[in-house]
């Protein structure tokens, strides 16, 4: 089973959420604590969904009676099989299926997921109470981006929406958000958020690495480095700090250490955006620019991401890390529909 944390508990409903079948008996009752332990999980930025056989509408309107369906994520609640409701979800929370963890009391459901996604951790609801002391959902921190995750994907819906009712190009829809991104130098304070993403950032992480607060820091206070943290807000809200870049400088060239950037924001752009301004930066002042790839299996869209930036191998190591080379040339301008404000003090190195 993988170790990875957590980002998403999918729940049955009959006899897991609550005790009883809701068809047969219109009075079921919830399991103990299932509010305390919902509420815990989501307020360390761990994100809740349902796959459930009911009716939608009525178990839905059993959810709001207990104070609970806001909670719920892409509720998959029908009477298709489980391993299809955990593709949809994890197809719209853009997660990994090894970051998901199934909570059913029947063991022919979860062999049935278990039989289509491996990866996914499948639990007897017998063991609710556990959750919380799980140290894959027991994240090492828990920051400002962890206790607005579902409102952020709340918000995500809601642009969802309007963008498939929007008459018009999807440039057009891009440009009434409104987006703003602010790339700048990180602070003590950014460092908690910034081990966050590297931990919890697997598909659009160009090497894999993970740092924790205190190698960040380290790094951080070197003359010959730099950390920038990336958010992105809009009308209906923020994003949080969604993008990562660890640069070591030299005196001839520029080298990327690693790169990342939140699954939820590739769509909009900013990964190029973010590449344009360093490829801009790196030209002015004359220098190279190098960046470290290394295959994980899981995050070949980086490599693309580099590719479509101008980058191409240079060389390749023995540990499979790929050197990175970009000829600075052909450039594209930021997209108009994206406000950029750069606070990094390009001048001290």
């Amino acid at each position: 089973m993988s170790e990875l944390q957590i980002k998403c508990v999918v729940w049955d409903l009959d006899d897991t959420l609550w005790a009883g079948t809701l068809l047969e008996d219109p009075k079921v009752t919830l399991k103990p604590r299932v509010p305390d332990i919902i509420r815990e999980l989501d307020g360390r930025g761990i994100l809740h969904s349902i796959a459930s056989r009911n009716e939608y509408a009525h178990a839905m309107d059993q959810l709001k009676s207990f104070g609970l369906h806001e909670y719920f994520l892409y509720p998959e609640i029908g009477w298709d099989a489980k391993s299809i409701c955990i593709q949809r979800i994890a197809e719209n929370l853009n997660i990994g299926y090894d970051t998901v963890l199934f909570v059913d009391d029947q063991p022919f459901e979860r062999d049935e997921v278990a039989s289509v996604h491996g990866d996914v951790w499948c639990l007897d609801s017998s063991r609710y109470l556990d959750l919380p002391d799980h140290p894959r959902l027991k994240p090492r921190y828990v920051t400002r981006d962890s206790v607005m995750r579902r409102t952020m994907y709340q918000d995500d819906v809601r642009r969802q929406k309007d963008e498939e009712t929007f008459v018009g190009p999807q440039e057009s829809f891009l440009r009434e958000l409104n987006m703003v991104m602010e790339i700048s130098e990180a602070r003590e304070e950014d460092l908690l958020r910034a081990e966050e993403l590297t931990y919890r950032t697997n598909q659009l992480n160009a090497t894999g690495e993970t740092h924790t607060v205190e190698s960040l820091n380290d790094i951080r206070l070197r003359d010959n480095h730099k950390i920038l943290v990336c958010e992105l807000a809009d009308r209906y809200g923020s994003y949080g700090k969604i993008g990562l870049a660890l640069l070591e400088f030299g005196s001839t060239a520029w080298r990327l250490k690693l790169l990342l950037f939140s699954c939820r924001v590739m769509a909009k752009g900013v990964g190029t955006v973010f590449m344009s301004q360093l490829r801009n930066a790196a030209k002015e002042r004359g220098v190279q620019l190098m960046a470290d790839f290394r295959d994980t299996g899981r995050n070949r869209m980086m490599y693309i991401t580099y590719a479509f930036a101008g980058f191409s191998e240079k060389a390749k190591q023995d540990d499979g890390m790929v050197l990175l080379e970009n000829q600075l040339t052909d450039i594209p301008p930021c997209p108009d529909y994206l406000e950029t404000n750069v606070n990094v003090d390009w001048s001290s190195l």
